[in-house]
C-alpha cells in the first residue's frame, strides 16, 4: 500500500510494514500540470488566499488512485496541513496521526513512534533493521552534500534534489541508493574537469526555509555566479546525525521544532560552509513568514527574503532582486 506523507516522518516504520511512503510534496512539485492541481483544490473549496503547496498536495493526493492512507502530522507541521488532513478524511481517506513534541522530549517522541508502529503492526526489531538499511543510502547523500560545500563539485540544484529525495527515498531505497552512486561517480569525474565551476570561486549562499515552489531558482543563481552550498531544511530531510537510535535521530531533526533550535543548526553550518549570504524562502500565506523576523534579528549574514505563491517560474522582479543581492555580495567578497 502507498502511504502519503506531507513532511518527514519515520519512514522506517512504513517500509518495515511493507508499505511505500510517498512524499506528496515531491509528487506535486514534479507534476507536469501543477497549476491544474492547485485549481482543482480551489474548485473543491480551498480559498484562493491559502498556501499553494497545501492545495497542490490535495490535488496530488486526489489524483492518486493507489494511495491507501496519509500520515497527518498533528504537531510539528502547520495548521493548513491540519485542514488538509481533515478534508481528505471527510472524503474517505484513511489518516494516520503522528506528532512531534514541541520541546523535543525523548520519552514523548518515543511514545509517538511506538503508536505509529502499533498502527502499522511492526516491532522495534523490524524498524531498526530498516533504519540500518536506509542509513546506508543516507550516507551517500551526506557525502554528496559534503562535496557540495567542501569541494564545490555539486551544483545547488543537485544538492537540493538529492536531499529532498531522502524524505521518502523515492519509494525504493535500493534504487535511490544506486542513483546516488551514479551521481557520485559523475561528480568524481568533475575533479579532473577544469571547466566545471567550483563553488569556491562563486558567491556562496545558504538557502533557508521550505523547498522552493520554483526550483529553477538554483540554476538562475548559477548563471549569476552564485551557488547554494547549504540547503537548510532539505539537509534535515536526510537526517545527518551520527546516532543509531531512531528516536534520537528524529529528535535531532530540526524542522518540526522551534525556530530557536533551527537557528543552532543554521549558525553552525553558516560558519562551517563559509557562507557569504542567505536566501530565506517564504511561501505566501504560510505562518513561517513570521519566522523571518527572528531570523533577521538572530543572524549576522546579509539575507534576502524571497516570497513566491503558485508560479513555478521566477518573474522579472524576483530575478532582478536576486541579481542585485548577488551583485552586492560579490562586491563585499571581492572588494
Amino acid at each position: 500500500m502507498k502511504i502519503g506523507i506531507t513532511t518527514t516522518v519515520p519512514v522506517e516504520v512504513i517500509y518495515a510494514a511493507g508499505h511505500i511512503p510517498v512524499d506528496l510534496n515531491n509528487v506535486f512539485v514534479s507534476h507536469p500540470e501543477r497549476e491544474r492541481l492547485i485549481e482543482e483544490a480551489e474548485l473543491a473549496g480551498f480559498p484562493r488566499s491559502f498556501c499553494a503547496w497545501v492545495k497542490g498536495i490535495y490535488g496530488a493526493a486526489r489524483e492518486m488512485d493507489d494511495l491507501g492512507a496519509v500520515v497527518a502530522v498533528t504537531q510539528g507541521d502547520c495548521s493548513n496541513t491540519h485542514g488538509l488532513m481533515e478534508t481528505l478524511q471527510s472524503e474517505g481517506m484513511e489518516v494516520i496521526p503522528f506528532a512531534y513534541p514541541y520541546e523535543r522530549d525523548y520519552v514523548l517522541l518515543r511514545a509517538q513512534v511506538e503508536a505509529f508502529m502499533r498502527r502499522l503492526a511492526v516491532d522495534w526489531h523490524e524498524v531498526e533493521d530498516t533504519l540500518r538499511r536506509l542509513d546506508r543510502v543516507r550516507r551517500r547523500a551526506h557525502r554528496l552534500d559534503e562535496l557540495t560545500w567542501k569541494e564545490g563539485l555539486v551544483t545547488g540544484l543537485e544538492n537540493h534534489l538529492v536531499l529532498v529525495g531522502c524524505s521518502d527515498m523515492e519509494g525504493d531505497p535500493d534504487a535511490y541508493g544506486r542513483k546516488l552512486e551514479d551521481l557520485l561517480a559523475r561528480v568524481g569525474e568533475r575533479e579532473r574537469d577544469p571547466g566545471f565551476p567550483r563553488a569556491g570561486d562563486m558567491v556562496r549562499l545558504g538557502y533557508l526555509g521550505v523547498p522552493p515552489m520554483a526550483p529553477e531558482l538554483y540554476d538562475y543563481l548559477e548563471t549569476l555566479g552564485a551557488r547554494v552550498v547549504y540547503n537548510e531544511v532539505q539537509r534535515q530531510f536526510s537526517l545527518p546525525f551520527r546516532t543509531a537510535d531512531l528516536v534520537e535521530k528524529y529528535r535531532r531533526y530540526s524542522y518540526p521544532y522551534s525556530i530557536f533550535y533551527r537557528l543552532r543548526d543554521i549558525r553552525r553550518e553558516a560558519r562551517r560552509r563559509r557562507l557569504d549570504g542567505l536566501i530565506h524562502y517564504v511561501q505566501s500565506f504560510c505562518f513561517r513568514q513570521v519566522e523571518d523576523i527572528i531570523l533577521r534579528r538572530s543572524l549576522s549574514l546579509p539575507m534576502l527574503t524571497l516570497e513566491l505563491d503558485r508560479s513555478s517560474r521566477l518573474d522579472a522582479r524576483t530575478r532582478m532582486r536576486l541579481e542585485n543581492f548577488v551583485s552586492m555580495l560579490r562586491r563585499e567578497k571581492h572588494g
